[in-house]
Formats: C-alpha cells, sequence, structure tokens
C-alpha cells in the first residue's frame, strides 16, 4: 500500500474506527489555524506554520488519535488534561469519543502564539 500524500489520503487508509475523529481532528486543525500548511511529516499530518515551522501533528493508532504538540505546550495544559493519557508531548483522544474541541483549539491557539511570539519550534 502506497504511503498516503495528502492529510485525505491518510484519513482514508485509518482503520473504519478511527476515520470520524480523524476528520473531526482535521477539521479543528483548519479552523484553528486556517493560514497552516496541511503536509504529511513522518507518515503522519502535520500542520505547519506559513514560516514552515511544524505547529503540531497528528496520527491515528488502533484505539486512539494521538495528538502533538511541543513539549511546552503540552505542559501548559497539564492539569486539563488528567483525564487523558498523554506522553512526553502528546495527548491520546480514544476514537468513539468527541475530541476535546474547545481544549484543543486553546491548546492550538497557544502553540501558535509560542511558535511567533516566543520563537519556539518545532521539537
Amino acid at each position: 500500500m502506497p504511503k498516503p500524500s495528502t492529510v485525505y489520503e491518510y484519513i482514508d487508509a485509518a482503520p473504519p474506527l478511527g476515520r470520524a475523529l480523524l476528520t473531526e481532528l482535521r477539521s479543528l486543525s483548519r479552523e484553528a489555524v486556517p493560514d497552516a500548511v496541511e503536509q504529511i511529516k513522518w507518515g503522519h499530518p502535520a500542520y505547519v506554520h506559513p514560516d514552515g515551522v511544524i505547529l503540531f501533528m497528528f496520527s491515528g493508532h488502533k484505539a486512539h488519535a494521538s495528538v502533538a504538540f511541543t513539549p511546552s505546550t503540552k505542559a501548559a495544559f497539564e492539569a486539563e488534561l488528567t483525564r487523558y493519557r498523554t506522553g512526553k508531548s502528546t495527548v491520546a483522544l480514544p476514537y468513539g469519543t468527541p475530541p476535546p474541541r474547545p481544549l484543543l483549539t486553546r491548546m492550538i491557539e497557544y502553540r501558535v502564539r509560542e511558535h511567533e511570539h516566543d520563537g519556539v519550534n518545532w521539537m
């Protein structure tokens, strides 16, 4: 199977259980940062600032989707993420449940500000 070259192809190739959540994450991402460029980076959807810096990424897995930010962005929202499984810079969102849109939107907005105002680049 060829590797996806677009976010649409990535979602279309995902397991059926994950497609709805991945589609929702794509929609949320495009609403939150309409100027970002959608690209496939390391095989996963990435949202790239017009200056070329990755802002965040998401990926589909067997039972969840994962959204990856910089560690500093994830850390800024640690208190609000206690109900989710997290990693160094990731938040796992189980399939079959709606994503926390307001929280993810705030995290994306924070990430854009941290890059544009503080110069924080991708990991």
